[in-house]
């Protein structure tokens, strides 16, 4: 007996395999591209060392820009309330950054420090480890990814205060152009209490650059 389809399964049948037909599609670009890029630089793409590396590339790009498909607020989405009445700075520091400038699609390459006050409900540290994963995994500039940060806590977590510093080497500056190897960018985006508190904000620069004692 033949299964009856109901119309708005049908359409999401046929979303599905567009998506796919579209994705293959745009896929089959990308490998022609590359193949195209090391023509452009003056090799041969079908010598032995080269053939397999528009594929090569292809999938390492779907790797580091793989933070389109994900939600950053769904991370954030499963909270805590029984913290026993903590009502002070949490900080993760030295969250390794790994991004791709949207000017030159060349790796940005730091550390991200993360400060919140809760009101009545806190996060796992990993899911603000994890929210630096996704908006590093998207082409931008070191700037809007801080921003994006910061207002993403603040929107799903309701904090009294949010900071958020980025430290970070651009290889735009360091590989190509100025030549500036020892250059680093720093960026912040203090919100609520962390931009209207001095005293708040300097101990979150404070506990951020203290040493490890461990």
């Amino acid at each position: 007996m033949t299964k009856k389809v109901s119309k708005d399964e049908a359409l999401k049948a046929v979303k599905t395999i567009t998506k796919e037909i579209s994705e293959s599609s745009l896929e089959q670009e990308a490998l022609e591209a590359v193949k195209t890029l090391i023509l452009w630089a003056g090799d041969d793409p079908d010598r032995e060392g080269l053939v397999d590396t528009p594929k090569r590339v292809v999938k390492a790009y779907k790797e580091f820009f793989a933070g389109y498909d994900e939600d950053p607020e769904e991370i954030l989405s499963r909270t805590f309330e029984e913290v026993e009445g903590y009502d002070d700075a949490v900080i993760v520091r030295n969250i390794r950054v790994e991004s791709h400038c949207e000017h030159h699609m060349v790796p940005i390459v730091g550390v991200a420090h993360i400060g919140y006050i809760p009101k009545k409900r806190v996060v796992g540290i990993s899911k603000l480890a994890r929210l630096v994963d996704l908006y590093g995994k998207r082409l931008q500039t070191q700037e809007t990814m801080t921003a994006q940060i910061a207002d993403t806590i603040e929107k799903v977590l309701q904090p009294k205060g949010v900071a958020v510093v980025i430290d970070a080497n651009h290889q735009c500056m360091s590989t190509r152009g100025v030549h500036k190897t020892e250059s680093s960018t720093i960026t912040s985006r203090m919100l609520g209490i962390f931009r209207t508190d001095n005293k708040a904000r300097e101990e979150f620069i404070s506990l951020i650059h203290s040493p490890k004692k461990y």
